[in-house]
């Protein structure tokens, strides 16, 4: 009788789109980190390769601790130390975007 139509979409998944960064690396950062070796979140080796903060748009240098997801980051408040030696910190809330540092060459 009728030959039947032949199925416009095959049974298969097509192919993958090539990455269009293909060395970048994959996004290795934690969510939450912070510069004190006691913290739950502290991490050496990422610390050591180097990180960066923009928060609010500025990069800062001098963050103590961070969290993307809450929007927080921790600086010092100047020289003041608690009882325990730590620095007192002033909390800020914001956009927090943190990055891999480019390494430095010698």
């Amino acid at each position: 009788m009728t030959d039947p139509l032949p199925d416009p979409l095959p049974n298969r998944l097509p192919d993958p789109l090539p990455d269009p960064l293909p060395n970048r690396l994959p996004d290795p950062l934690p969510d939450r980190l912070c510069v004190n070796p006691r913290s739950p979140y502290y991490n050496a080796e990422l610390l050591e390769r180097g990180i960066g903060i923009r928060f609010n748009g500025t990069e800062r240098t001098n963050v103590e601790e961070y969290c993307v997801s809450e929007g927080w980051i921790k600086v010092p408040a100047g020289k003041a130390l608690d009882r325990r030696g730590n620095p007192l910190t002033f909390k800020y809330s914001g956009s927090v975007e943190p990055y891999l540092r480019a390494p430095e060459e010698s």
